[in-house]
């Protein structure tokens, strides 16, 4: 597969450019261009740039609110609620994020949901952001029904995804745990398909609710959770954490973020943790723990094969590329800019 590297630079450039040619404003674009950057860096690869165009095509075609203005209120002391406007997740927790980080340094936790947006990208994005301020983080957000709790049954959760941050000092990357209830990512099923390729057994059931390996019939069925029922409890967990704290539409009730022209609305909710009272030891025990765990061959997230640095390029498919590129140039002819 043909790949375009791009330096960060670059890679915030384009798709600055992209999101505002697809009608962002400039503040929902820089918000999405620092998490989508950041994914590209840190998360699955699938979850940067290439579903960056999945945001894309939703301001084009009226699921995420182009130009919004998230409302936050505090309706208790160490708890932040937002109302994302129909507008990307990112933005309403960017504008919260101070007030956030210092609620919880000075009550020790605090709670930040979110209703009414667009679905939140890489999950673990949340949970670095604190962690890189010193806080332990757990954060769990929803989107449309796509998981059955059992095979042959209805679609009832969304891929519901559950993250865990914990930071290790200034040396050393956060350990970062960022998965789904489900067997796999959507974005996996819908990369395979697009690429041809078959997808291991247990990921998926096809329209009937038996299962498949084929990742375009996957699409139009339905995921399985991972675990069987131990992984629908986890997604039920999730779905009550994310559109039960915050007021989100349920999952069942969420529309497509991948189609349609409305906004899905769903919940996302953060808790933020001082991993330990003022001078204790508790950051360094835990890099300290993790460092054995890996010495004794233990994977161990966000820790265990570091991130690409800022000075490494980032790659990005062809095809990917040409599709945000068209974007992009929407932006250059509406400025008269050079491309």
């Amino acid at each position: 597969m043909e790949e375009v590297e791009l330096n960060q630079r670059q890679a915030e450039d384009l798709a600055m450019r992209a999101c505002l040619g697809a009608g962002a404003n400039p503040a929902s674009a820089r918000s999405l261009v620092d998490a989508t950057v950041s994914a590209a860096r840190f998360g699955p690869s699938a979850v940067g740039f290439p579903h960056l165009v999945d945001y894309l095509n939703s301001f084009r075609e009226g699921r995420i609110n182009c130009d919004p203005t998230p409302a936050a209120t505090r309706p208790f002391p160490a708890h932040i609620t937002c109302d994302a406007d129909r507008g990307i997740a990112q933005l309403g927790f960017d504008l919260a994020f101070r007030d956030f980080v210092d609620a919880a340094r000075n009550f020790g936790t605090a709670l930040f949901t979110q209703k009414n947006s667009y679905t939140t990208g890489e999950l673990g994005y949340y949970v670095r952001r604190l962690a890189l301020e010193g806080l332990s983080g757990l954060a769990a957000t929803n989107a449309n029904a796509m998981v059955v709790a059992k095979a042959g049954g209805p679609a009832v959760y969304s891929t519901n995804p559950i993250a865990f941050g914990f930071p290790l000092g200034a040396n050393a990357p956060p350990l970062i745990v960022d998965q789904s209830s489900s067997a796999t990512a959507y974005v996996n099923i819908a990369a395979a398909a697009a690429k041809g390729r078959e997808i291991p057994e247990g990921w998926a059931v096809d329209n009937e609710g038996a299962d498949t390996r084929d990742a375009e019939k996957a699409l139009l069925g339905a995921l399985l959770p991972f675990g069987g029922r131990k992984g629908a409890n986890v997604a039920l967990l999730v779905e009550m954490l994310s559109a039960g704290l915050s007021g989100g539409s349920w999952s069942l009730d969420a529309s497509s973020f991948r189609t349609g022209d409305t906004s899905p609305a769903v919940g996302l909710t953060v808790i933020a943790m001082m991993p330990g009272p003022p001078g204790s030891d508790h950051i360094a025990r835990a890099h300290q723990q993790v460092r054995r765990l890996k010495e004794l061959g233990v994977y161990v997230p966000g820790f265990s094969g570091r991130p690409r640095s800022i000075g490494q390029p980032l790659r990005v498919s062809r095809a990917v590329f040409d599709v945000i590129g068209r974007f992009a140039s929407k932006w250059d002819q509406s400025t008269g800019a050079r491309t």
